[in-house]
């Protein structure tokens, strides 16, 4: 199963490496107020693609935050009803 993944692996990064390199010409973002931005295709495609990742993991940051609230609390709603239950039990009779 490792030998598959590692030869997904580089497969992708071979594909991703042979598109960046043929995709080196400058292209323009021209943007409001005739601000305008030139730079190689792949540096435009991957900035927006890292952009896109951090507006995705900021919209799940409160989410995650939540729900590790809730789990601790959980956590610490069980190991009290442990306690009480222990605490509650008749010792045990040795026999």
């Amino acid at each position: 199963m490792r030998i598959v993944t590692w030869t997904i692996r580089i497969a992708l990064f071979l594909l991703l490496l042979v598109f960046a390199v043929w995709n080196t010409e400058p292209v323009t973002l021209r943007f409001w107020f005739g601000q305008a931005w030139q730079a190689p295709l792949v540096l435009v495609l991957l900035a927006f693609f890292v952009a896109g990742a951090l507006f995705g993991a900021a919209a799940v940051l409160g989410t995650v935050l939540r729900q590790r609230r809730n789990i601790g609390r959980l956590r610490r709603d069980a190991r009290a009803q442990g306690q009480k239950q222990a605490d509650a039990s008749p010792p045990a009779v040795e026999g």
